[in-house]
Order: structure tokens, then C-alpha cells, then sequence
């Protein structure tokens, strides 16, 4: 954790997460009027670096509100974050006033050895409404009154804040030795969790086996070293089981989906989680969609590689296939047919459990990131369309077939190809995923998005009508 880190604790539905999303001035958090919706300990950086916010679960849930080992690990990840941080805001509700585990947090509070800010919120009619004479009673010193939901008092928080933590750190330029970020995406109860754990050597992230534990989308730090012996900073998004929209039961569910959509958006490679023994689903395919219209370059991850494994181990195996291998190279094949649009994406069979082929997997996210700086001659690009055209040629449409005059690169991440052609127009989805799987496989750019940048000559008929 940075060495300036604020966390946000109290209890249930008071208002924290709400509150840091004001101060972070962005929705980040999902805000929701039931109780213990905030399970994970969710991290954003404040003002370029000023400091590094916590959001925590709510302390005091009960069994009854959500289920029990849930609400331990909560508590767990609460504890983490006040003994990680340097100043705690501790959230009561003014409109309730205080209770008994109010009280009781503010005890732990104060003998932590932590600072501590008071904030009263939902104070958003002013100070009328609040009863502050209970708060000074806590014994944590002068309280501040905030409305998150309107902002009233904000400001003064904010230089609450900056006045306990003293002047911000310079912040230095950024690098190429930034590190890479990531996120694992799939569906509920894939075990996307499990592989944060494991690549984290800790519990640090909840992981349940009721699907649907993770609701927010939760980003940490950790140093990888890879196979030539370097060390690699990696960022983490450890996201929320993706549903189909149809699916979703609740606001929060819906928002659930759209924070993981935005992790999407923030990542430099994507790894696609899969259960290895329920195959590729219909659900997985609309997921990796999302990854390819954002063109992130995507690694697929097969979890739960151990549980095959196991399997084969016993006389019955798994029905339908004679050996491991067998059941690999089949899912395989499944896998590039329903992904088609993903070519050439790495493929890793892993184990959260045991750890196989962790390295792996990361190894290739390296790889892919590297990868997306290439520049592509455009000698050998237009080559290569050209041979690519030649041996299938693009279907007649109205007559005419598409036609490439020229082509060349102008940028990265994702690779952009100008390509000036005929008509934009008769370039289909099919034969454009014919040409990008060709050009990734000439220039070894597994995994990468391509993205064509269409110039027609223009069109004589419209200028002869005007």
C-alpha cells in the first residue's frame, strides 16, 4: 500500500461507499441502500497520487444479512485496510444518530494509534438534523458534517485530509516500467478470485463458493519475475462475474456488470477465465466480446485444470473421452471455434489451486504487452495482403469486390492499419477477420487487436447528383 493511505470504515449503510466516490470523484463503489453490498476492499488513487483511498465493507454485519463466512471475511479485509492506513474516516449517520456499534468502532479506533477523522454524514439539511453532542461523546475529536450524496462539506473534508497527511509527493513521469495492468474477466464462479489469491500468495481478495461473492472491482498491486530472470510490476483487476443482461437480478448485479465492463476498459491485457469442466459457454463468447470491442489483447485461462486432471486419475475418467490429452486438445479446439474472433489468442490451461501454470499465464501477458509496441514494415504488410487476397479473394458484392490499394501502420495498442481501398463498404466481418487472423499470424501477434482504419475513393455518382 502507498504510505499515504486513507480508509473509510463504520458500519453498515452509512454512506461510505457513496462517500468515496465524492472524494474520488468518479462512481467506483456501488452505492445501494442494502446493507453489506461493499465486501472487498476497494483502492483508487486521490488527486494524481496524492494519496491512496479505501472503501471497506461495512464492520458488524450479521449472519442474517449476509451469509456468515462472507461477513467474516469482510470484517478481515476491514482490519486490513485500518491497519494499513495512515488516517481512518470514520462514517457515522447522522440521521440515525449513534449506536452501541458506533461506540463499539470508535473503542478500536482509538486505541489503534491511528488518526482519525469523525464524519458525520447525511447531514444534507445542514446541522440542524444532527445531533453532534453524540458524536463528541465518541471521543475522536471535533466531528465533520458531510452530505455525499450533495457534496455539502466536501471541501472541508478534503482539507481535513491533506492537512493530516501533510504536502503530496511529487509525482514522477510516467515510464515503460509502469506496471502492466490487468484483469481477469468471466463468469460467476469461475474462479477468477482464486487466481488474484494465487498470484497475490495470500487471502488478500474474499473467495466464496456461493457465485456472486466479488461485487466491486478491485485493483492491487504485485512484482512478478519472469523467465529472464527481470522483475515485472503488474497491476491487478479482480473483477465480478460477468451475467448476461438478461440475467441480472438487482441494481446491484446490473452494477456489478457495468464496474466490471470499466475494468475492461482500464486493463492493458484481459485473460478470460473458462471452467475446465463446463467447456465454453454461450455466456463466455458474449464476454469476450466485450474484451474485443474495447480491442484488448486477451489471453484465455482454462481454471480448474486440476479438477481434469483428478478426473482421469479414476477408472471412470470424464465421460466421452478416452485420456487427458484428448479432453485438452477437444476443449482446444472449442475454445478457437467459439472464440474464432480472438485468433491466435494464448491459450493456458492453469489451476488456481494448485498453481499450475500460473507463471505461465502471466509469462504471456508479458509477452502481449511487449508485443504491442511493435511497428509493422509496411513493405511487408502490404505483402502480405496482397499474398493473403491472392489466395482467397474477397467475395463480389453488387458485382465488385473489395480491393487494397495500400496499407500502413499508424499505431498501437491496438495495432492500426490505415488501409486505403476501394469501398469501404464491401469489406464484410467475415472476410475482415480473415485478414486480421492473416496478419496476426505472419507478424506473430497472438492475441493482439487489430483495427482497420478504412479510406475509399470517393464516390464519382454523389458528386455528379450535388
Amino acid at each position: 500500500m502507498s504510505s499515504r493511505t486513507v480508509a473509510i470504515v463504520g458500519r453498515p449503510n452509512t454512506g461510505k461507499s457513496r462517500l468515496f466516490n465524492r472524494l474520488a470523484r468518479k462512481r467506483i463503489s456501488i452505492v445501494h441502500d442494502q446493507p453489506g453490498i461493499t465486501r472487498d476492499v476497494i483502492a483508487t488513487e486521490i488527486e494524481d497520487g496524492a494519496y491512496t483511498l479505501l472503501d471497506t465493507g461495512g464492520l458488524g454485519l450479521t449472519g442474517s444479512q449476509t451469509p456468515a463466512e462472507i461477513t467474516a471475511a469482510s470484517e478481515s479485509q476491514a482490519g486490513f485496510a485500518i491497519d494499513a492506513a495512515d488516517l481512518i474516516l470514520f462514517v457515522v449517520d447522522g440521521l440515525d444518530g449513534i449506536t452501541a456499534l458506533d461506540s463499539r468502532i470508535a473503542n478500536r479506533l482509538r486505541t489503534g494509534g491511528k488518526k482519525v477523522i469523525l464524519v458525520v454524514n447525511k447531514a444534507d439539511f445542514g446541522d440542524e438534523k444532527v445531533d453532534l453532542a453524540e458524536a463528541y461523546r465518541l471521543g475522536l475529536g471535533e466531528p465533520l458534517t458531510v452530505s455525499a450524496e450533495h457534496g455539502r462539506g466536501e471541501q472541508d473534508l478534503r482539507e481535513a485530509i491533506a492537512n493530516h497527511l501533510g504536502p503530496a509527493p511529487e509525482v514522477a513521469p510516467k515510464t515503460a516500467a509502469d506496471p502492466l495492468c490487468f484483469c481477469f474477466i468471466g463468469r460467476p464462479n469461475v474462479g477468477k478470485s482464486s487466481l488474484s489469491n494465487r498470484l497475490l500468495r495470500s487471502n488478500r481478495l474474499i473467495v466464496d463458493k456461493t457465485p456472486g461473492t466479488t461485487r466491486d472491482s478491485v485493483e492491487l498491486p504485485f512484482n512478478f519475475k519472469g523467465r529472464d530472470g527481470s522483475i515485472y510490476p503488474f497491476r491487478l483487476i479482480d473483477t465480478a462475474g460477468i451475467k448476461a443482461s438478461p440475467k441480472l437480478a438487482s441494481p446491484v448485479e446490473y452494477f456489478s456488470r457495468l464496474r466490471s465492463l470499466d475494468a475492461i476498459m482500464r486493463a492493458d491485457v484481459i485473460f478470460i477465465v473458462l471452467d475446465a469442466l463446463e467447456g465454453v459457454t454461450q455466456q463466455d463468447k458474449a464476454i469476450a466480446g466485450e474484451a474485443v470491442k474495447e480491442r484488448k489483447p486477451i489471453v484465455v485461462v482454462v481454471n480448474k485444470w486440476d479438477l481434469v486432471h483428478k478426473a482421469f486419475k479414476e477408472p471412470e475418467g470424464i465421460h466421452g473421452y478416452e485420456t487427458e490429452r484428448d479432453y485438452r486438445e477437444k476443449y482446444e479446439h472449442a475454445v478457437f471455434e467459439c472464440l474464432f474472433f480472438t485468433p491466435g489468442a494464448p491459450l493456458v490451461f492453469a489451476s488456481a489451486r494448485s498453481g499450475h501454470a500460473i507463471d505461465r499465464m502471466l509469462n504471456a501477458a508479458v509477452w502481449l504487452n511487449r508485443s504491442l509496441d511493435r511497428t509493422l514494415p509496411t513493405g511487408k504488410l502490404n505483402a502480405t495482403l496482397a499474398r493473403l487476397t491472392d489466395r482467397t479473394p474477397p467475395p463480389s458484392i453488387g458485382g465488385r469486390r473489395f480491393r487494397i490499394y495500400y496499407a500502413t501502420q499508424t499505431g498501437n495498442r491496438p495495432f492500426r492499419i490505415k488501409m486505403f481501398c476501394n469501398r469501404e463498404e464491401k469489406l464484410t466481418e467475415s472476410y475482415r477477420r480473415y485478414l486480421e487472423a492473416g496478419l496476426v499470424k505472419e507478424f506473430k501477434l497472438d492475441g493482439c487487436p487489430i483495427y482497420f482504419d478504412l479510406v475509399g475513393k470517393p464516390d464519382k455518382s454523389s458528386k455528379s447528383d450535388s
